[in-house]
């Protein structure tokens, strides 16, 4: 979809990357943020706690983006050990990312909707596109991380929640759950299995719906 606006409608295509430039950059600040109030100053310390966006880039996972329309940002680095409460502030770290994007999801849907009702700006206007966009993203990033297979934020809630007899399990998964990604993600493109893409319309439809 992405690569097909960049040829055919280019203004459209910057729209798209901007707003996933503002998704990743106020998710992974957002975890940075987190884990200095927690008590880790890990991400700060290697200038991650900062919404300069270059800052939050994965290239991989930003072609994921724009080529499979789901993907992540360069994981912030948190010392557990310097945590002030266990799993606790763990989880509290990985879920904050997905909270700020749910956030900006409703902030930019309140916008929308008055604009919606109370403009003259038809569907075609840039900015409407732009405020959707966002939403898309912002929904997307949020749905997407959630998942419990590492490196995605869904994971450390799983493994802090999972009790110590399986710590083999959590370890597997955590060596192996990268593959299993990409595995499932490929095969959602390639193979047109559908796993992430029929998940993803049934929230993104909703959107469609609401405005």
């Amino acid at each position: 979809m992405m690569l097909s606006l960049l040829n055919e409608q280019p203004i459209l295509f910057l729209a798209w990357l901007l707003a996933i430039f503002y998704g990743i950059t106020v998710h992974e600040f957002a975890h940075a943020w987190a884990a200095s109030w927690q008590g880790d100053d890990t991400a700060k310390s290697l200038g991650r706690l900062t919404l300069n966006t270059l800052s939050h880039i994965d290239i991989f996972g930003l072609l994921m983006l724009v080529l499979a329309g789901f993907g992540w940002g360069k994981p912030v680095p948190v010392n557990k050990s310097n945590l002030k409460n266990g799993k606790v502030s763990d989880n509290l770290v990985s879920l904050a990312g997905i909270f700020t994007n749910l956030v900006s999801l409703v902030i930019f849907g309140i916008i929308l909707k008055l604009l919606i009702l109370y403009s003259s700006f038809g569907p075609n206007n840039l900015l409407i596109n732009f405020l959707f966009m966002l939403m898309m993203i912002n929904l997307v990033l949020a749905i997407f991380n959630i998942i419990p297979i590492p490196p995605l934020d869904g994971s450390h809630v799983l493994f802090n929640t999972l009790p110590d007899k399986y710590n083999n399990f959590k370890i597997t998964l955590a060596q192996n759950g990268p593959f299993i990604l990409l595995g499932l993600i490929i095969a959602d493109n390639f193979l047109n299995i559908n796993i992430f893409s029929s998940f993803f319309s049934f929230f993104i439809n909703l959107l469609y719906k609401f405005f």
